[in-house]
């Protein structure tokens, strides 16, 4: 089958998410054919199955703002024209969505006809969607979609609940390659964060203001009275500064280190024995399953989709948004004793199991079977 695949390919988890599920359609003899502005961040490896196609946006003084979506809307039609694709996967509704339904409308004019599949996963619909500048525009492309997916229970809910939507939204939740995160730790790598054997915490996020990163700190403060203890921040953004300057009026800061931005996280999440995710709200929290597939037991907010990972009293603990003191006993409760800590992350790992790629690709590829008879 040969599949358009449109995402932002940055490392947020539609684009990390989108690129994931190309590589993975790639690996079973599907051909795909990524359309965005620059290379995914995740399509750092060769496969013969796979093609990149870059969307440029000419710059011209008549525009403050460069009109991507037409840009993209226009390379949707060559792509699709040149290489015959059979079906068109986006990511993300704004403004991917609204750019394949035009892209639709002049292949229909050319005697092409093409699905279109939609796959919502998270500020497209809770945040930047409901802004009145877009909703109309968001609601009309995603009715137009031949189907539309969503990566939560608790994302369809808030789409219905947002939007006048008049399909039905299929939930195939989001997946982590178990594999890839099965990695004994390097007892050098760890020595080196934590020399004295300390337990050792972990964030990892676009630091916006949504993910609450000033609440980690105060988290890994209760816990470091306690127990001596590290912290890993992980990623970047506009937060982070207000995360270095409370670690340092907290006098915490010789024991967080920020490592930006990385794509190896399987390296990473070997060594961690906690992950922290404090955000107000979480589509579905990938970042969260990826470090239980790692083994890592989670201490998170109940926002969003996170209760359909995280189980309480299971694989972590859940609390209420802002609830650091709470979080932080909770922490102190997984870390505090290393058999239990051992039947947490053990917890994590089978619970990840859930979600592991090979048993969501097929769920993508019996949809994509609906619209194409070419699997």
């Amino acid at each position: 089958m040969r599949i358009g695949i449109v995402c932002y390919p940055t490392f947020g988890g539609s684009g990390v998410l989108a690129t994931e599920l190309g590589k993975a359609l790639a690996d079973k003899g599907h051909q795909v054919h990524f359309i965005t502005y620059q290379q995914p961040v995740r399509l750092n490896e060769f496969n013969a199955n796979i093609f990149y196609h870059e969307v440029r946006v000419p710059t011209y003084p008549l525009f403050d703002y460069p009109p991507y979506e037409t840009a993209l809307a226009s390379t949707m039609v060559d792509v699709i024209s040149n290489n015959n694709l059979d079906l068109l996967h986006v990511h993300y509704a704004i403004p991917h969505a609204s750019a394949a339904y035009m892209a639709k409308k002049i292949l229909e004019k050319q005697g092409k006809t093409i699905p279109v599949i939609t796959t919502l996963h998270g500020t497209d619909i809770t945040l930047v969607g409901k802004d009145k500048t877009y909703a109309p525009v968001v609601t009309f492309s995603i009715n137009e979609s031949d189907a539309i997916t969503a990566v939560s229970y608790n994302l369809r809910d808030e789409t219905y609940n947002s939007f006048k939507i008049e399909k039905e939204i299929e939930v195939i939740h989001n997946f982590v390659d178990v594999k890839r995160f099965n990695k004994k730790a390097l007892d050098a790598f760890r020595r080196v964060i934590a020399p004295e054997g300390e337990r050792i915490l972990l964030h990892a996020s676009n630091f916006r203001k949504v993910k609450r990163v000033q609440d980690v700190v105060k988290i890994f403060a209760k816990v470091n009275q306690s127990i001596p203890s590290k912290l890993l921040f992980v990623g970047d953004g506009p937060e982070r500064g207000g995360a270095e300057s409370l670690s340092r009026e907290l006098g915490l800061f010789n024991e967080i280190r920020f490592v930006g931005k990385q794509e190896q996280m399987e390296d990473i999440l070997a060594v961690a024995d906690l992950f922290l995710l404090t955000s107000d709200y979480e589509s579905f929290g990938l970042a969260a399953l990826e470090a239980m597939a790692a083994g890592v037991p989670v201490v998170s907010t109940n926002a969003g989709g996170l209760p359909e990972i995280n189980i309480h009293g299971v694989t972590g603990y859940l609390s209420n948004v802002g609830d650091v003191e709470e979080m932080g006993n909770y922490a102190l409760k997984i870390l505090s004793d290393t058999e239990e800590l051992n039947k947490y992350k053990a917890a994590a790992k089978q619970q990840a199991q859930i979600f592991d790629i090979s048993r969501i690709i097929p769920i993508y590829e019996k949809l994509y079977n609906r619209f194409c008879q070419c699997i």
